[in-house]
């Protein structure tokens, strides 16, 4: 004999309360939020920093042409550049290209560049990041709200030996990280030699 439950099946008494007109709405309800929250974050993101491709061989060995970097632009808003510092900033009459530099001499100092050593305020630097020895020479009195800044690769660089100096207003921020390629990912610090300058 068989036998049946007098049981109703469990499908039928718990039905799923949410029509499907409603669950379709909340599923577009939610895409809408994450599409809105994702552009919040690319834009606060944009916002405190920007991403940046080295074009030449100005920065070489540091920086070699085709790096992606990441740029503070709230490292000056919040404080001073230092000397060794690598800034990305907005040349004027360079069109639409930003230069990248170090930081060699601060507001107020005297930098010096002789028989192949730069020094800054009579102390000579010992440039472990540079490609070669500079072959010119020269001085600069830094202005106030100026700095002034050097190529790593020093004899195929145009920067403040050539055209002066830089604005505070001009720079964009501070390079701080190498994203690409990845066998070269690293954080962008000022080496310790340069420090001793500060």
């Amino acid at each position: 004999m068989e036998q049946y439950t007098s049981q109703a099946s469990p499908e039928l008494t718990n039905p799923d309360p949410t029509p499907k007109k409603t669950r379709r709405t909340s599923f577009w309800i939610d895409t809408l939020e994450t599409i809105v929250m994702a552009l919040v974050l690319f834009l606060a993101i944009n916002a405190v920093s920007s991403r940046v491709r080295v074009e030449n061989i100005s920065m070489k060995p540091t920086l070699q042409p085709g790096y992606l970097l990441v740029v503070n632009k709230l490292a000056y808003k919040l404080g001073e550049p230092k000397h060794g510092d690598i800034v990305v900033f907005d040349f004027k009459g360079a069109g639409e290209e930003d230069y990248i530099k170090r930081i060699i001499g601060l507001p107020g100092d005297q930098v010096v560049v002789e028989n192949g050593v730069v020094s800054v305020n009579g102390h000579p630097l010992t440039e472990p990041y540079i490609a070669e020895l500079p072959r010119y020479s020269g001085s600069w009195s830094v202005p106030p709200d100026s700095y002034f800044v050097l190529g790593d690769n020093r004899n195929n660089s145009s920067d403040s030996h050539q055209w002066g100096y830089v604005s505070k207003n001009d720079i964009v921020g501070k390079a701080v990280f190498v994203y690409f390629p990845f066998d070269s990912i690293r954080s962008l610090v000022i080496p310790d030699l340069v420090q001793a300058a500060n």
